[in-house]
C-alpha cells in the first residue's frame, strides 16, 4: 500500500500538514524519503534505540535548553556497521557515513528503594527473601506452624488415609470403594452410597447413575448433602461446588462430621447414662468411656498418651480379659511391635478394623481426629468364639481398702465392711476369712458388684473384742498387705439402757447412821 503525503512547514496545530515521513511497509521501497537534517552541533552520540524504532521528541538537555527535532533513523545495534546517511531532496544515492567508534554501554539506573511495605524485617524486599524460604522448606526448616498447614503436612496425610479406610469400612457391604479421597466422591455416587449405608436409609431423590458431566456430579452431590440437612446434620462451608472441585480440606471435614455424628455421637454404649451423654460433646464422651475401661493408666488425650502401644494392649485386655495380659510388661521403645500386637488381636477377635495403622497411630505428628475415629469403634466390640484368651493372673494387684480392715475403729458386735477392687488382677475368685483371738475361724461375706473395677463388697461382725486376723484371697493367693491384723475394742455405752432400784433410791425408809443399798443393772 502507498501512501501520498504533503511536505510543508511544521506546525503544531491539530489537522494541518505534518513533516513528518511515513515508511514504507516493510520490505517496500522508500517512496518518500526523509528530508534532510538540519545543520547541528555535534553532540555525544546516545546509546542506541532497538531497531526500527519510531520517531519521538528528543528529550531536554542536561543544560535545560529545548532540544532541536532530531531526524528520524533506524537504529543499529552497538559494534555493528552504522546505517547509512540519509538520502538529499534530490533524490540522488546518499553517501555512506563514515564508520565511527561503539558507543560504550549505557550506565545501571540507580536502585529504586522499595516502599515500607514490601520490605522484611531484615531490611530485604520480600521478593529477594522468598527464595530463602522455599530454600529452608527444601531442608526441613520451615516454622512449625508452617509445616502444620503445609498441604503435604504429616498429620494431614495421616487423617486422608485414615478417614478413606473408614469409608471402605461402610462401602464394602455395597461393593464399593474409595482409592483417593479428594477425587472419587466428586461424582457424588460413593457419597450417596456411603450415606445410606450409615443411615440404614434410602435418600429418597433421584440421581444420575451415569454422572458424565460436571452438571450431573453438581447434582449427585447437592442430594446427598440435602439429606444430611435433613438428618440435622449440620455443615459448615461445604457445598457441592467443593466436593466435586477436590476441596481436600472441605471433603475431610465432612467426612469428619460423618464419624461424629454416626460414630460417636449417636450410638449408645454399655455402662453409660443417657442423659449424661447427651450433656457431652462427643470427645468428652468418647474420652470419658475410655477412662472408666482403664482407670489404672492416666489417659487424658487422644494423642500422646497411645504413643507407647501399651495403652492400646490395655484398652484390649479391658474388652476382652486375657486377650493382651501381659500389656503391662511391653517394651516402651517398641511403640510399633506394641500398637500392632493390639491392633492384630482387636481386629481378629473383637472385630476392629484398622483404620490406621500402627505406625501411624503411634506417630507424634498424628492428630486426634483420626486416633478418636479408631478407638470409637471400641464401645461396640464383641468378642468372637475361640479367642485365645490367657488370663494372667496377678493378685498382688487387687487391693482392699474400707474401716473393716483398718488397724482401729472396730467395735464388738458391729458390722464391719471393706471392698476388694480386681481390676489389674485379672479374673479369679475372692475369698475372705476372719479369725478372733481364741483361734475361732469364720468366711465373711463377699458380694460381686459387677462394675468397671470389678469390685467385691465384704462384710462381717465381729463377736469379741481383741486382735481379729482378716486374710483376703484372690484365686487362691493372698492380696497385697493380707492378712490384716484389726483391733476390735468394745462398744460406747447406752446409759440410757442403764436401770437402778433398791430401797437405797427410796424417797423414804432411810435414817441417819444406818447403811441402805440399791443395785444398777447396765446389760
Amino acid at each position: 500500500m502507498c501512501v501520498a503525503v504533503t511536505r510543508g512547514p511544521p506546525c503544531r496545530g491539530r489537522g494541518l500538514r505534518c513533516p513528518l515521513p511515513i515508511k514504507a511497509p516493510r520490505g517496500g521501497t522508500d517512496r518518500f524519503p526523509p528530508p534532510q537534517p538540519r545543520q547541528q552541533r555535534p553532540r555525544s552520540r546516545a546509546a542506541p534505540e532497538p531497531s526500527r524504532a519510531a520517531p519521538n521528541r528528543a528529550e531536554p538537555s542536561p543544560g535545560g535548553t529545548e532540544p532541536s527535532r532530531a531526524a528520524p533513523s533506524r537504529a543499529e545495534p552497538s559494534g555493528t556497521e552504522p546505517s547509512p546517511a540519509a538520502p538529499s531532496p534530490g533524490g540522488t544515492e546518499p553517501s555512506r557515513a563514515e564508520p565511527s567508534a561503539p558507543a560504550p554501554p549505557p550506565s545501571p539506573p540507580p536502585p529504586v528503594p522499595s516502599p515500607p511495605s514490601a520490605m522484611s524485617a531484615a531490611g530485604r524486599p520480600r521478593a529477594q527473601e522468598a527464595p530463602s524460604r522455599a530454600e529452608a522448606a527444601a531442608d526441613g526448616e520451615m516454622p512449625a506452624t508452617e509445616k502444620d498447614l503445609a498441604e503435604d503436612a504429616p498429620w494431614k496425610r495421616i487423617q486422608q488415609n485414615t478417614f478413606t479406610r473408614w469409608c471402605n469400612e461402610h462401602l464394602k457391604c455395597v461393593q464399593k470403594r474409595v482409592g483417593n479421597l479428594q477425587t472419587d466422591l466428586g461424582d457424588g455416587l460413593r457419597l450417596i452410597a456411603l450415606l445410606e449405608v450409615l443411615s440404614q436409609k434410602k435418600l429418597g431423590r433421584r440421581y444420575n447413575a451415569r454422572p458424565t458431566f460436571r452438571q450431573m456430579q453438581l447434582e449427585n452431590v447437592s442430594v446427598a448433602l440435602d439429606f444430611l440437612e435433613r438428618e440435622n446434620i449440620k455443615l459448615v462451608s461445604i457445598d457441592s461446588k467443593a466436593i466435586v472441585d477436590g476441596n481436600l480440606k472441605l471433603i475431610l471435614g465432612l467426612v469428619w462430621t460423618l464419624i461424629l455424628h454416626y460414630s460417636i455421637s449417636m450410638p449408645m454404649w454399655d455402662e453409660e447414662d443417657e442423659e449424661e451423654a447427651r450433656r457431652q460433646t462427643p470427645k468428652q464422651r468418647l474420652l470419658g468411656w475410655i477412662q472408666n475401661r482403664l482407670p489404672q493408666l492416666p489417659i487424658t488425650n487422644f494423642s500422646r498418651d497411645w504413643q507407647s502401644g501399651r495403652a492400646l494392649g490395655a484398652l484390649v485386655d479391658s474388652c476382652a480379659p486375657g486377650l493382651c495380659p501381659d500389656w503391662d510388661s511391653w517394651d516402651a521403645a517398641r511403640p510399633v511391635d506394641n500398637a500392632r500386637e493390639a491392633m492384630q488381636q482387636a481386629d481378629e477377635w473383637l472385630g476392629i478394623p484398622q483404620v490406621i495403622t500402627p505406625e501411624e497411630i503411634v506417630d507424634p505428628n498424628v492428630d486426634e481426629h483420626s486416633v478418636m475415629t479408631y478407638l470409637a469403634q471400641f464401645p461396640k466390640a464383641k468378642l468372637k468364639a475361640g479367642a485365645p484368651l490367657r488370663p494372667k493372673l496377678n493378685p498382688k494387684k487387687a487391693r482392699a481398702y474400707g474401716p473393716g480392715i483398718e488397724p482401729t475403729g472396730n467395735t464388738v458386735m458391729q458390722r464391719a465392711e471393706f471392698t476388694v477392687e480386681t481390676i489389674s488382677a485379672g479374673q479369679g475368685e475372692v475369698l475372705v476369712y476372719v479369725e478372733d483371738p481364741a483361734g475361732h475361724r469364720e468366711e465373711a461375706k463377699v458380694v460381686a458388684n459387677n462394675d468397671k473395677n470389678r469390685t467385691f463388697s465384704v462384710s462381717y461382725v465381729p463377736k469379741v473384742t481383741g486382735v481379729h486376723k482378716v486374710t483376703v484371697l484372690f484365686a487362691g493367693q493372698n492380696i497385697a498387705k493380707s492378712p490384716f491384723e484389726v483391733r476390735v475394742g468394745r462398744a460406747a455405752g447406752d446409759p440410757a439402757r442403764v436401770t437402778a432400784q433398791g430401797p437405797g433410791l427410796e424417797p423414804a425408809g432411810n435414817a441417819v447412821n444406818r447403811s441402805t443399798h440399791f443395785d444398777v443393772d447396765t446389760r
